[in-house]
C-alpha cells in the first residue's frame, strides 16, 4: 500500500468570497426573533452579559437563590430595564383567535347535528362519516365549530328548533 494522492486545494475563482463570508456569519450567529431583545443586543458583549444587562436569566441554574447559601446575594444592576417593560407590554396585549372551520367541515357537522343532535356514537356510525372519525373526534370538531362560529351555530340550532323546519 502506497501513499494516497491528495487533491491539491486550489482557489475557486467563481465563488464570491464576500457572499460566502456573509453566509458563514449568518450561520454562526442565530437570528434573535424577539424584537425587543434584538434591538437592545450588543454584539461586543457575550450572551450572558447581554441577558444580564436586560434583566433576563442566561440559564435555569441561577434563576432562584438557594436558601442554604448564607451571605450576600449577587444582584446585578439592570442597565436596560426597558427591554422587560416592552416585553411585558407586548405579552399583555390581547390576542385574537384565528382558528376557523372549513366549509366542508361545517356542512358535515350540520348534517350530523341535524340527524343525530348530541349522540356522538351514532354520528360515528353514520355513513357520511367518510373519514371514520371516532365519537371523541366528532365531539372535538363540534366544539371547535361552536367556538369558532358561535353566531352561525346559534342560528343553526335555532333553525332546527323552529316548527317550520323539518
Amino acid at each position: 500500500m502506497g501513499k494516497r494522492a491528495r487533491k491539491r486545494n486550489t482557489f475557486n475563482y467563481n465563488a464570491d468570497r464576500k457572499k460566502l463570508k456573509k453566509k458563514m456569519t449568518r450561520k454562526t450567529k442565530p437570528k434573535i426573533e424577539c424584537a425587543q431583545i434584538r434591538k437592545a443586543w450588543d454584539n461586543r458583549k457575550s450572551t450572558k452579559q447581554n441577558l444580564q444587562d436586560m434583566g433576563l436569566a442566561f440559564g435555569v441554574k441561577n434563576v432562584l437563590p438557594i436558601k442554604a447559601k448564607e451571605g450576600p446575594v449577587n444582584q446585578s444592576v439592570l442597565i436596560k430595564p426597558y427591554v422587560i417593560k416592552e416585553m411585558e407590554a407586548v405579552a399583555s396585549l390581547p390576542t385574537t383567535d384565528t382558528t376557523t372551520c372549513s366549509n366542508d367541515m361545517i356542512e358535515f357537522l350540520q348534517h350530523m347535528i341535524r340527524e343525530h343532535s348530541e349522540d356522538y356514537k351514532a354520528m360515528a356510525r353514520d355513513e357520511k362519516n367518510y373519514y371514520q372519525d371516532t365519537p371523541k373526534q366528532i365531539k372535538r370538531k363540534v366544539d371547535l365549530y361552536k367556538r369558532c362560529h358561535p353566531e352561525d351555530y346559534a342560528a343553526f340550532v335555532a333553525s332546527l328548533e323552529s316548527p317550520g323546519s323539518s
